[in-house]
């Protein structure tokens, strides 16, 4: 499979770690992915994406656990305002039961940190072929 995804996404990564948002962008990069925004926490994003002149993102890739706004937070209100949008959960989270609920609120696909370049353009292709 190639790892080259459309070059038209815009992407939205939301992560409170500035290493890991440079790293996510890095992979999307590789992937010939360079619309590509970024936010500490979903309450930044917030911020950002309803401004009215922002372009909307195509693909969210979200952290869990954020202070402000968390990743489930952040996913149950885009999914409250019918924001369709595919939502990547990115995380270092284990739990099953906490990784049900974040599905059920919306997250389209989860993917555990460290996240490799083809798994990252795999979840994206499912995600976008499936709006």
């Amino acid at each position: 499979m190639s790892k080259q995804v459309e070059n038209w996404l815009h992407v939205m990564i939301i992560d409170d770690q500035e290493e890991m948002r440079k790293i996510i962008r890095k992979l999307l990069n590789s992937c010939n992915i360079d619309k590509v925004s970024e936010a500490a926490n979903g309450k930044e994003a917030l911020g950002i994406i309803l401004q009215e002149d922002y372009p909307r993102p195509d693909v969210y890739i979200v952290d869990l656990h954020m202070d402000e706004m968390d990743g489930m937070e952040f996913i149950a209100n885009r999914r409250r305002k019918k924001d369709r949008a595919p939502i990547i959960l990115l995380t270092g989270e284990t739990d099953e039961f906490v990784l049900n609920v974040v599905k059920q609120a919306g997250a389209n696909h989860i993917l555990h940190k460290p996240v490799s370049a083809p798994e990252l353009v795999k979840a994206i292709r499912a995600a976008i072929s499936a709006m």
